[in-house]
């Protein structure tokens, strides 16, 4: 090994295990997720199809489900959604790598910029980060990030972030915490499994605490075939429909889920649609809303279908302009049709810049 190179197994001492997890990773499925992974709370990083969530600055592409970086020019690569590597917040995380040519890449991890060593070389290394929420100076939070030499390639795939140490917003039992808009139409109710149910509208319920950033999960069903409804969020308590809104509406167009309508399912109403329409109706799904700053994403069954930058002048009301401020958390009785449960809602506040 040359002196330029850091080695991974030391830089990354307690952050790197060298040995795949058939639970977690395995080639024969890159950028899927299991079912039973989805309804945990992982989320892809990179979907195995497109660079969707990244900001690249030189030569990519994506071929057998693995992210390709560099070639015939140095070339740098990094999410465009931030996360709080060491800033208190606990998650895990994971990805395969490898890399080939004249110069080993660097991966930014939780200590810092890390040269890939000969252990990934030609060859696929798994490594994972886990972080339980411990930390004795908090550093800014951050994207993944890549830099690749001129002349060498790097290999990615199976890239997934799990957040972990979430409070639950619903007890499962009753409505503690929560508060209905009176006179609308909307019927609010605890079922004997423990789920959320909401039926007929026009309606709200809306969350007594609030938040400015945050990552909420929550699994979602419709129980009826192109329900409307929505999670609204950044809301201005009190107000009726009055926040941003992550879509509910598991619909396209003819037999092609790229084009989903009324935004879809996951898609920021109003501001991006869904780029596919993941979810399908009467079946559970999982769907991952963030909000940092301007910036909004989300996933829906761990596939990131919103990639959102919202420039518009700031406004208190998320309906109007830009909202960074603290807003409460709803849930939208839409119409006369309306039939949902939700349940394993659970929220966790993300670091600001």
């Amino acid at each position: 090994m040359t002196k330029n190179r850091i080695s991974v197994r030391l830089a990354l001492a307690v952050f790197v295990i060298c040995v795949l997890s058939p639970s977690i990773l395995a080639a024969d499925r890159t950028g899927i997720l299991k079912p039973d992974e989805i309804a945990d709370g992982w989320i892809l990083l990179f979907d195995g199809e497109t660079t969707f969530g990244w900001k690249i600055d030189g030569e990519a592409k994506v071929q057998d489900g693995t992210l390709v970086l560099g070639g015939n020019k140095a070339t740098k690569a990094q999410t465009t959604t931030r996360f709080p590597w060491r800033a208190g917040n606990a998650y895990a995380f994971s990805m395969e790598v490898k890399w080939g040519g004249k110069q080993p890449p660097k991966v930014w991890a939780p200590k810092g910029w890390t040269t890939l060593d000969e252990t990934a070389e030609n060859k696929f290394l798994t490594i994972r980060w886990n972080n339980d929420g411990r930390t004795d100076k908090p550093e800014p939070v951050r994207p993944l990030a890549f830099e690749v030499p001129d002349g060498s390639l790097l290999f990615v795939r199976n890239v997934r972030f799990r957040p972990l140490g979430m409070t639950p917003l619903f007890n499962g039992k009753d409505l503690d915490g929560w508060k209905i808009f009176p006179n609308r139409k909307s019927v609010f109710s605890v079922t004997k499994k423990g789920e959320l149910n909401i039926k007929n509208g026009p309606g709200d319920i809306q969350t007594v605490g609030q938040w400015d950033n945050f990552l909420l999960q929550l699994q979602i069903r419709t129980n009826g075939k192109h329900l409307n409804s929505g999670v609204f969020f950044r809301c201005l308590p009190g107000q009726f429909w009055a926040g941003y809104e992550a879509q509910i509406r598991n619909q396209w167009q003819g037999d092609d889920r790229t084009k989903p309508v009324d935004f879809g399912t996951g898609g920021i109403y109003r501001r991006q649609p869904a780029r596919k329409v993941v979810a399908n109706d009467n079946e559970w799904f999982t769907m991952t809303i963030l909000a940092d700053g301007n910036h909004l994403a989300t996933w829906v069954n761990g596939y990131q279908v919103t990639d959102f930058v919202d420039t518009r002048p700031p406004n208190e009301n998320a309906r109007k302009g830009t909202k960074l401020g603290k807003g409460a958390i709803s849930f939208q009785g839409h119409d006369p049709t309306t039939d949902l449960s939700f349940r394993n809602i659970r929220i966790v506040e993300w670091p600001k810049k």
